[in-house]
């Protein structure tokens, strides 16, 4: 990881065409501006990893058709029993 000191109104450039510019300094926060091409994303991390657990939730609660065959034989043997 690269790490750099910048004041307000400096810049660091990502190859050619990405370029990140500190705006503003209040307290704690930090305001940002990023210059880059349309194709590339640009996401928030944390709206990242909030998609990426809702996308893992999501396949896990797939069902497949030899989970449901499963479970129908399943069912099939238990009222066999009764």
């Amino acid at each position: 990881m690269l790490v750099l000191t910048r004041k307000r109104g400096e810049s660091v450039l990502i190859g050619d065409n990405i370029e990140i510019s500190i705006l503003e300094i209040v307290g704690d926060s930090i305001k940002i501006g990023i210059q880059a091409p349309g194709e590339v994303g640009i996401l928030r991390k944390e709206l990242y990893v909030s998609v990426e657990k809702m996308n893992q939730n999501a396949q896990q609660s797939v069902i497949t058709v030899d989970d449901l065959k499963n479970q129908f034989k399943k069912i099939k043997k238990n009222r066999k029993l009764l």
